[in-house]
């Protein structure tokens, strides 16, 4: 193909090793130790995420069916997965930086590229396939483990044409500049979607209406391609419920080729073109606001001049607004955390064993909504952890440098700006479900639960999170167990403040009084932070 194979094997080598030495971000980076198996690490996650896709197996009693269910799930989760992660390595071209000024041919560049991706896609469907492999060998025998490869294989070019259809689509509809921003809200969105998928999985299985399915009523499904890799199994065998299974079953190998031929002939050409374009642009987030119009800048300012009073706090408060608003890795994180909340809550109500038209027409007679009020304090502890973390924390150098006497007020204000753009609008979210459901009865529960998340907020920003906004590095040292201990006390005091209200619901104006003493612990709290000074920010540092 007109490649070195010399240079072609020291590109691949180097990439695959760089794939090794990535360090991953639930594990703490010590200082002088280097990880070279971050890929088995990558492809362990992979295969136990294989392992949701496999309960379509055990709830089924029909093998088609139940493969049916399983290649939806599969192809759906692996299609976002590479429009999330694929194009980090399609996108990333920080290798022509090397490469090109050096005597290395098109042909092995391209070629290293493309091999570099079938390496890839092979270290993330064999691991997430695994599991079902697994099963089914062990269920129905050596001929379906000679299948199933087959199958999977036919799946992951289904799943690359409708990638490379979404990539060549958002192109189409968006600036190449914006191509980035794009993918970094399906990313959001798709990590939301497994929260959602891994909670109500156990919930939906046991339904009796997914248990007592009637595949006749859905007779639809022959037209998609999930169907007809199912409908393999019919081969084998198996009994096909409806009509026509084994001749959709060749479509599953028709089908398949047809999408790696037109992808290849006219999606990749298309992308490539696209992506090169993408090379060539410079992404900047700073825009400058049109005559006439208002800006979100202005929105930041106005509302910094409103709530806080010093000028370092104002700094504070429009630094946060804006680094959270335009924070991939910060919406990734946190975006999540805040959805998790109502997702765990109608989780729980599937759990219960009555219908769930019951269960929620007795919810008024409960006081379970003081449960889903004060969960929303562990989202807001995760916007607060990830507040100071920043991949660009070596422009910190800029809050040592400004004159400022207190930095309590620069904390202070980034904590405002903080709750004003999630916390309230999160509780007020949870605060109309509450409405809702229970009625104006429970405003006063809603009030009290406001104030007390405040306070642990506050508690968890004045005990943790010693931190300038955006001013520490991803991965810190662990702080030991004072850290543990200090995460524990703040667990303990939302704890028992949500106790403490549950037992104090039976008179309202015990409830009032709560909310008085949480106010002025609140203040009392709150004006600790906004005296912090700059050896309390060392010591935080150091810790």
């Amino acid at each position: 193909m007109g490649a070195d194979t010399e240079q072609l094997k020291a590109i691949l080598l180097a990439k695959l090793k760089m794939d090794d030495r990535k360090p991953i971000a639930y594990r703490k980076a010590k200082e002088g130790k280097s990880y070279n198996y971050s890929t088995l690490l990558n492809m362990l996650i992979y295969a136990v995420t294989g392992l949701l896709y496999t309960f379509p197996l055990f709830i089924f009693t029909d093998t088609i069916v139940a493969m049916y269910g399983y290649f939806t799930i599969f192809l759906f989760l692996l299609t976002f997965s590479l429009i999330t992660d694929f194009s980090n390595v399609i996108i990333d071209s920080s290798d022509k930086y090397i490469l090109v000024p050096r005597p290395v041919n098109d042909s092995t560049i391209f070629l290293s590229r493309n091999l570099y991706v079938f390496i890839y896609l092979l270290r993330t469907v064999l691991p997430m396939s695994l599991p079902g492999w697994v099963v089914l060998t062990m269920s129905h025998g050596w001929p379906t483990a000679i299948l199933f490869p087959c199958t999977i294989l036919l799946m992951t070019f289904i799943s690359l044409f409708l990638v490379n259809g979404i990539y060549l689509l958002i192109l189409k509809i968006s600036k190449p500049e914006r191509f980035k921003n794009i993918i970094g809200g399906f990313q959001i969105a798709f990590t939301i979607f497994i929260i959602i998928f891994y909670n109500l999985m156990q919930g939906i299985s046991r339904s009796s209406a997914v248990q007592n399915l009637d595949i006749h009523q859905y007779a639809w499904i022959r037209f998609t391609p999930p169907y007809w890799l199912a409908a393999c199994w019919s081969w084998l065998g198996y009994e096909a419920v409806l009509p026509g299974t084994m001749w959709l079953a060749a479509l599953a190998f028709v089908f398949p080729v047809f999408c790696l031929w037109f992808t290849v002939k006219f999606l990749a050409p298309s992308f490539g073109r696209k992506i090169a374009a993408i090379d060539g642009v410079e992404v900047h987030e700073l825009h400058q606001p049109k005559v006439g119009k208002r800006s979100k800048g202005n929105l930041a300012g106005k509302l910094a001049n409103i709530f806080v009073k010093t000028d370092a706090g104002k700094a504070g408060f429009m630094m946060a607004w804006w680094q959270t608003s335009r924070s991939r890795s910060f919406k990734m994180k946190v975006y999540p955390a805040f959805a998790y909340v109502p997702i765990y809550f109608v989780y729980m109500l599937l759990l219960n064993d009555e219908p769930l038209k019951q269960v929620v027409a007795a919810l008024p007679q409960t006081k379970i909504h003081l449960f889903l009020l004060y969960m929303s304090a562990f989202a807001m502890m995760q916007a607060l952890n990830y507040v100071t973390i920043s991949d660009q924390y070596k422009a910190a150098w800029i809050y040592y440098s400004a004159p400022v006497d207190v930095p309590g007020h620069v904390l202070a204000g980034a904590f405002k700006a903080l709750w004003l753009r999630y916390c309230l609008p999160f509780l007020f979210f949870i605060g109309s479900i509450v409405l809702y459901i229970w009625g104006a009865d429970a405003i006063i529960d809603i009030i009290l639960a406001t104030v007390n998340v405040t306070v642990f907020t506050v508690c968890v920003m004045r005990t943790t999170n010693r931190s300038f906004p955006f001013s520490q590095k991803e991965q810190m040292k662990n702080a030991g167990m004072k850290g543990f201990f200090r995460g524990l006390l703040t667990m303990i005091l939302i704890a028992a403040m949500g106790f403490a209200h549950y037992f104090l619901s039976v008179f309202w104006w015990l409830k009032t009084l709560f909310i008085i003493l949480s106010s002025i612990f609140l203040w009392l709290v709150w004006d600790s932070c906004l005296n912090t000074n700059w050896q309390v920010i060392a010591k935080g540092e150091d810790d």
